[in-house]
């Protein structure tokens, strides 16, 4: 049999395959991305040897969970555990802290001729090794920061760089007020445990300095972790320049053509899928009523239904420009003009894309 690990850095550099052990409740509060949830008790039956824990102590929680995991059921989760073995055999099991539970499925899977190592510390460890990691990171490979205005393709810069970190990504969230996805974003934990594992990633690699979009501390709901955030205010900045014309036509893609293709993923009849697709849209721009002035904002949400109106009935999406256009020079440009002005102490290099990856890839190996 394989020795049981704590290094936890390989695991995440190799995306080992992990068994979590964990209850449901505890695998969908965080977990890891390589990781999967194949649980020794449900949530109803830790929460029973829970509660005989705190009353009787021990000794009694053990046998209750023995008792309730037991016959069929025990049966059925070391059949799953065992098929999971052996389609990763070079992966890890982990419970929360690498005690009782863990040791006790190692038990039964020996008892059923099988060996498989688990993560000491188990999740608890891991996590704590992720933070200390990105803490560390942004100390020792100092941040720069992409800046520009909406739509000058900020992410497609971070996408195309070996040495970056995608705030975006993780968050699954564009981070404006048109930023989010048909889909939920992660939970806080996951985002931070993403982050962290492609920190490490780069790293690795040998990246001397970290590149990281020009964010504020929220990406939707998910918070970019203190110590990121703290090191990317005092961050220098490079400054990404493009046409007005190509940030209309990105932006057409991303928040309109996309994210209709999204909501058609999501969606299995088309009807529904366009409808929740302008709801969408129309609730985005509600959303910055308030700071665009009730009358500008009217202005921009009728032409936003015209485009809708026409794009539903013939596909046509080009009508979406003339509200995309307003929004850039009635809202986005000004606030981004304030935003240059106040950090322009801080901005190192402008340019526009090749100009601007071929910089930070240099930077990068430096």
């Amino acid at each position: 049999m394989r020795d049981n690990t704590e290094d936890f850095r390989q695991l995440f550099l190799s995306d080992v395959p992990l068994m979590d052990v964990r209850a449901p409740i505890e695998f969908a509060k965080g977990a890891f991305p390589a990781s999967c949830n194949l649980p020794l008790m449900n949530d109803t039956e830790r929460q029973q040897v829970g509660t005989t824990y705190k009353h009787n102590g021990q000794d009694a929680a053990i046998a209750l969970g023995h008792k309730l995991v037991s016959g069929d059921i025990k049966a059925a989760r070391i059949d799953a555990w065992v098929e999971q073995v052996r389609a990763n055999p070079q992966g890890y099991l982990y419970c929360f802290r690498g005690g009782l539970r863990s040791q006790l499925v190692q038990e039964w899977l020996a008892d059923a001729g099988v060996q498989y190592p688990r993560v000491v510390g188990g999740y608890k460890a891991m996590r704590r090794f992720l933070i200390d990691s990105l803490d560390e990171a942004v100390v020792q490979c100092p941040p720069v920061l992409v800046a520009g205005l909406t739509g000058t393709g900020k992410t497609e810069v971070i996408a195309a760089l070996s040495n970056s970190l995608d705030l975006e990504g993780h968050a699954h969230h564009r981070g404006s007020s048109f930023g989010r996805h048909a889909t939920p974003q992660p939970t806080q934990i996951d985002f931070e445990n993403r982050l962290s594992i492609e920190a490490l990633k780069v790293r690795a690699a040998g990246a001397q300095r970290l590149v990281l979009e020009d964010e504020g501390r929220m990406v939707g709901s998910c918070t970019v972790p203190l110590n990121v955030f703290a090191a990317m205010q005092q961050a220098s900045l490079v400054w990404l320049e493009d046409s007005q014309e190509n940030r209309i036509t990105r932006i057409l893609g991303d928040y309109v053509t996309d994210m209709h293709a999204e909501y058609a993923q999501v969606h299995s009849e088309p009807e529904q899928a366009f409808s929740a697709f302008a709801e969408h849209l129309l609730e985005s721009l509600l959303r910055i009523r308030k700071r665009l002035g009730g009358e500008q904002h009217q202005t921009l949400d009728s032409i936003m239904r015209d485009a809708l109106a026409q794009q539903q009935r013939t596909g046509d999406v080009s009508l979406h420009r003339q509200w995309i256009k307003g929004l850039l020079e009635n809202y986005y440009d000004p606030m981004y003009a304030y935003q240059r002005e106040s950090k322009q102490v801080r901005v190192e290099f402008s340019g526009n894309h090749q100009e601007i990856i071929e910089y930070l890839a240099e930077l990068g190996a430096r």
